[in-house]
This record gives C-alpha cells, sequence and structure tokens, in this order.
C-alpha cells in the first residue's frame, strides 16, 4: 500500500505489566514503517512495571488523572498527532507482522470512517474464558441475544445479528451503518480518522458511543478488515466477575452523569427478555453450548450457562444496588490488569 497513513495507537494502562509487554513486542513487531506510527501509553498512576515496560519499547506516556480506561483514550486522543487512531487495550494482542498494513488498508477510501477486526482470534493455548469469548465473538454474551456483537460468533456463524447493508472489497467489508442499529463496534483494535473523533471527545471517550455520534452525523461508512485480535480477557471466574462488576457499575455511575450517548434502551427488548429466561433456567444455554461444540470443538463452550447466569446475577444485583443507593463510581485502588 502506497502513502500509508500515520497512526497513532493508544493504550490505557493501570498496573498492566502482566500483558503489556507482550502487547508492546508485537506491536513494534509489525512491518510497517517506524517513522509512521507512535505508541502512546494513557497511565492511570499504575504503581507496578508498567511505566518502565513502556520506556523500554520506546513509548510516549502520558498522565490519566481520571484513571478510567475510557478516559485514559481520551488523554490519549488529545496528545495524538496522526491521521488515524488506533484503539488498543494492554491485553490486546497483534496477531501477525502485517495486522497495521492490512487495518490501515480501507481509509484509501475517503468515505470509510475507521476500521475494526472482523474476529477474535481463536487459539487453542488460551485459557477457555478467553476461548470462549474468541468463540462467541464478544467478551459480554448479554450481547448475542440483543444481537449488536461485532465479531464472528461461531454459534450464529455471523459477526452482528443487526441488519447492517455489506460491500464485500477484498480484504474488508464496507459497511453502511444506521443510527440506533450500531453493533458494539469501537475497542479492541478499532481505528478510527483522528479529526473526526477529537471534534467531539471531552473528558472520556466511550468507543460505541462516538461510533454512534459520527453516524448520527451520517458519517455511517465503516470497514470490518478480514483479520483477527487476539484479547486475552480473563483468565478466571473471579476476573470475569470483576470485569463484569465494572462494566455495569461504570455504565451506571457516567449514565448519571449524561456522558453516555449510545441507545441501549431502543436495543431488541426481546433478546434482553430472552437472556433472563435462558440464563436463569440454564438448560436452554447448556444448549445452545452443545450446539458450539458441534460447530466448533472446544470444551470451552460449557462455560457459557456460567458465564450467561454470572452476568444475569452481576448485572442484576448491580442495578438493584444502583436504584437503592445510587449509581457510584468504581473504587479502582488496587486494580491491575
Amino acid at each position: 500500500m502506497k502513502n500509508q497513513p500515520t497512526v497513532s495507537i493508544i493504550i490505557p494502562t493501570l498496573n498492566a505489566a502482566k500483558p503489556l509487554g507482550e502487547c508492546l513486542r508485537r506491536i513494534r513487531n509489525q512491518e510497517y514503517p517506524k517513522s509512521k506510527y507512535e505508541i502512546i501509553i494513557a497511565d492511570g498512576g499504575s504503581t507496578d512495571k508498567t511505566l518502565a515496560i513502556a520506556k523500554k519499547y520506546g513509548c510516549r506516556v502520558v498522565p490519566n488523572k481520571l484513571i478510567t480506561g475510557e478516559a485514559g483514550k481520551a488523554a490519549g486522543l488529545k496528545a495524538a498527532k496522526n491521521e488515524i487512531i488506533a484503539l488498543i487495550d494492554s491485553d490486546n494482542y497483534l496477531p501477525d507482522k502485517k495486522w497495521l498494513e492490512r487495518m490501515v488498508e480501507p481509509f484509501v477510501d475517503s468515505q470509510i470512517i475507521g476500521s475494526e477486526p472482523i474476529e477474535y482470534t481463536y487459539r487453542k493455548k488460551d485459557g477457555y474464558i478467553t476461548r470462549y469469548c474468541a468463540l462467541i465473538g464478544m467478551n459480554d454474551p448479554i450481547c448475542m441475544y440483543l444481537g449488536n456483537y461485532d465479531r464472528i460468533n461461531h454459534l450464529t456463524g455471523r459477526w452482528t445479528a443487526l441488519p447492517v447493508v455489506e460491500e464485500d472489497c477484498g480484504n474488508y467489508i464496507k459497511l453502511t451503518l444506521e443510527k440506533y442499529k450500531v453493533p458494539t463496534i469501537g475497542a479492541n483494535g478499532t481505528m478510527i480518522r483522528r479529526a473526526l473523533i477529537e471534534k467531539q471527545v471531552g473528558d472520556y471517550l466511550f468507543d460505541i458511543d462516538e461510533i454512534h455520534e459520527l453516524i448520527a452525523h451520517k458519517k455511517n461508512k465503516f470497514a470490518k478488515v478480514k483479520v483477527g485480535i487476539i484479547h486475552v480477557f480473563s483468565g478466571t471466574v473471579s476476573t470475569f466477575i470483576r470485569k463484569q462488576k465494572r462494566r455495569i457499575k461504570d455504565f451506571g455511575y457516567y449514565n448519571k452523569l449524561g456522558v453516555r450517548k449510545y441507545p441501549w434502551n431502543k436495543l431488541n427488548k426481546g433478546g434482553f427478555v430472552k437472556f433472563i429466561i435462558f440464563s436463569a433456567l440454564w438448560l436452554p444455554t447448556f444448549v445452545e453450548a452443545c450446539i458450539g461444540y458441534v460447530k466448533k470443538p472446544d470444551r470451552a463452550w460449557f462455560f457459557h450457562p456460567l458465564a450467561c447466569w454470572l452476568t444475569l446475577w452481576v448485572y442484576g444485583w448491580g442495578k438493584i444496588g444502583q436504584m437503592i443507593f445510587g449509581a457510584r463510581e468504581l473504587n479502582r485502588a488496587g486494580w491491575k490488569q
């Protein structure tokens, strides 16, 4: 590809030493001109070896005084100077050396506002929860029932259940997205034109919210690139629960502040009811796990009933707690990746 665009890779961190080294090593091994990209670490006050690792790989470090990942993305964006921003988390690993090259290819089309990998790379050597998330194409199983997931789901055989106009362009699929029918695009390897998104971001960058805002303003052409990204989501059930608690608590708090924009209340309410019933009864989710196992054999499928039940339990009690005590900010003291 001639005239490759410049890229600012933004990685928010908070005590992320465990996965960060591998994340940065794979970025630095890309067959993409080193002069064409920078790595910005937006750190929320790490006390482990995160900053030393960032220095080792020649990253630019900016402070993230508001600590959260979304605030880190916003801080990184404000520091970025390049044409394209790439939102990569510290637990994201690029699967091959041509990933950056493949991901920027769609930007030759001036209509396209951003690009995103079409799948989570499945690796047999990963832990069973990470493998499960790669198999269903999401980190939150409720999205499968709402239909707004955005990576290949080996149970349904689709990358989303929302109605999306698609045009196959070879190495990527050009999408025409509609307001209120936006998949959960925006994290784990998503790229966006900086000039578009920097105009609307304040102290926080909630990825799906910003994509929704662009689409609402007729910037609705997006690319799903036929590559994957490795997301080492969770190694234990307790970590899975902790991340689900963070998700529901953060959503309630920032929704109360009025900084969330994505219209979750307009999604498939029937799907939400189905999620509650299936999760509570266990048997329907076990049947889904069996179907998934037949389609792509891996015992990780049988985490599905527990993942759904835990999500129902965590979200249910989280919502009840917010109704009684009010939505409060999550205390991130002691948080680590």
